[in-house]
């Protein structure tokens, strides 16, 4: 029956994940995610003995994932319809949030390490856009774009969405991304070979 009860681990991740994508990774404590999963803190030292940075790895990873399952399917229709979906999918999550959340990867990646040190979280986060790059590349290769073109289309779509999301949590507004989202869209149907 304990066993039941207890929060699962992907729970505490993805609980995690959220608190980290409203207020950044140094202004959350352990004690907080756990407490915003509503699991107990005991649970989740269990589930991550090395604490706030193993949990904090763990969200970049789970966040990076789910938004790459997302573009895998909808970039299976060609590299514009996945553009749509990684814009589509940010816009939600700002939106719905009433602009408090963002990205809880660039939240990591933007965290200033100490000296000298890369913490796992921040390397998850440099793998995640890896990822995310890496598929959109794919997919415009796959559409006809030169290798060099499509790479370099792939890192601006990425550093753009999300410095977009940012630019919306400041401005308290969607419409930097609907912008952004216009220009990107634009380019990735003038690059691709129909």
């Amino acid at each position: 029956m304990a066993e039941r009860s207890a929060p699962s681990r992907e729970r505490i991740v993805a609980g995690a994940a959220d608190m980290i994508s409203r207020r950044g990774l140094s202004a959350t404590s352990i004690r907080e995610m756990a407490k915003h999963a509503k699991a107990p803190l005991g649970s989740t030292y269990h589930y991550f003995p090395e604490g706030k940075q193993q949990l904090a790895t763990e969200a970049v990873r789970y966040t990076g994932e789910w938004v790459a399952r997302s573009l895998r399917k909808e970039l299976e229709s060609g590299p514009v319809e996945g553009l749509r979906a990684f814009l589509a999918l940010w816009r939600k999550i700002v939106v719905e949030s009433d602009f408090h959340a963002g990205c809880p990867v660039l939240a990591v990646a933007i965290e200033e390490p100490p000296a000298d040190e890369i913490p796992p979280a921040v390397a998850a986060a440099a793998e995640v856009f890896a990822q995310w790059e890496a598929l959109l590349t794919a997919s415009l290769r796959e559409h006809g774009t030169e290798e060099e073109q499509a790479a370099q289309l792939a890192t601006l779509v990425v550093a753009a969405v999300e410095g977009t999301v940012a630019m919306c949590r400041a401005k308290r507004s969607a419409q930097p991304l609907d912008d952004t989202a216009e220009q990107l869209q634009a380019l990735i149907a003038g690059a691709i070979k129909h």
